[in-house]
């Protein structure tokens, strides 16, 4: 018998950390295999690169689909292992990960969730992506309290003023998702920006134009230069270039920058796993790393021959399922079927078998 777990500890077969593409296709071929999976990662929604970097650009190198944005490939991808319903525990980071006696791995989150999981799948990308830095002149003193990088709960913001820093797809949904609130919502709402210019999607972006035009949210043409104010109170105030090269200041009780993310192979680095220029190193014919139970596919592997393609990875992930099945089930064959024919992929799959 296998050790009890900690107490609060998910135990599941297979632990994918990161939601990118490649991991998302992780999860469907583990289906395949008839193995449940959790899926761990940093952002706070499923797609990665996809929906950060390219969310409404074409990508023409999908097979069998000549042209699909990086949001609509996101979208297929959430379909296709929805027969398998794994859980996904978005918005933390795997912090840690050990290696049990009983030859499974102990992992915690950034949001203190703990696992211990059977096999893990390291699926991340560049690495994980980390909020950009307001680096400015008391910006680390107000860390964590009146300046955020993310939405915080409604009770730090109801009844107060609300300063939303960036011009991209985060910082549009931060202040639809303040302006939407239901009562008591923030006492204000500014948008403040480097440019006239906001580059997000068309739809929210309407919508947030509306508001501006109706003066439920304001918005301000400008550059943080430095932070400060009083800590006791809980106000900070906003030393703001603007266009006309004039400085002014824009007092706040919360300050909510979204500046962008950056990629971080972060604690993954940590775990003594073979690494060559901050790429884990992987055997191509099963895609194990240098710890046995430990895979990793897509942009954060390297092997001889690797190319950083969404088509690579899917591959990867197809052999690293098969591996981790032959290791999960050692007394039973590890066969190839074909979802054209096969019964039992079919029934895993939720779909009638033809004929039948």
């Amino acid at each position: 018998m296998l050790p009890p777990a900690p107490q609060g500890a998910i135990e599941c077969d297979a632990l994918v950390i990161g939601a990118g593409p490649v991991g998302l296709f992780q999860v469907f071929q583990l289906g395949l295999q008839d193995i449940r999976a959790h899926v761990v990662d940093a952002l706070p929604q499923a797609g990665g690169q996809c929906i950060e970097l390219y969310a409404d650009k074409p990508i023409y190198d999908i097979p069998a689909v000549q042209v699909c944005t990086g949001r609509e490939l996101v979208q297929r991808l959430l379909q296709q292992l929805a027969p398998f319903a794994p859980q996904f525990h978005l918005g933390q980071e795997v912090a840690s990960l050990a290696l049990r006696d009983d030859g499974r791995f102990d992992l915690g989150t950034s949001a203190g969730t703990r696992f211990i999981a059977r096999t893990v799948f390291i699926a991340g990308g560049v690495g994980a992506f980390q909020a950009r830095l307001l680096k400015v002149e008391g910006a680390e003193r107000h860390a964590g309290r009146q300046l955020l990088y993310r939405v915080p709960a409604a009770a730090a913001w109801s009844g107060r003023r609300v300063l939303v820093v960036g011009g991209e797809d985060a910082a549009v949904q931060a202040v639809l998702q303040l302006a939407a609130a239901p009562p008591p919502q923030p006492a204000s709402i500014t948008l403040l920006h480097r440019r006239r210019t906001l580059a997000a999607e068309p739809a929210p972006l309407q919508r947030l134009l509306a508001l501006i035009a109706a003066g439920s949210v304001h918005f301000e043409v400008g550059q943080v230069l430095g932070l400060d104010g009083d800590d006791a109170q809980g106000l900070v105030a906003a030393q703001v270039i603007g266009e006309d090269g004039q400085t002014r200041r824009l007092a706040a009780d919360l300050v909510l920058a979204f500046l962008g993310v950056s990629p971080k192979l972060g604690p993954i680095a940590q775990w003594g796993l073979a690494l060559e220029r901050r790429q884990l190193v992987v055997d191509p014919a099963h895609f194990e790393t240098s710890q046995p139970g430990i895979y990793a596919v897509g942009d954060v592997v390297t092997y001889p021959g690797k190319k950083k393609l969404i088509l690579c990875g899917f591959h990867e992930a197809t052999l690293a399922a098969f591996a981790a099945a032959a290791r999960l089930r050692p007394d039973q064959p590890t066969l190839l079927q074909y979802t054209t024919t096969s019964p039992r992929l079919h029934q895993l799959l939720g779909v009638a078998t033809p004929g039948r």
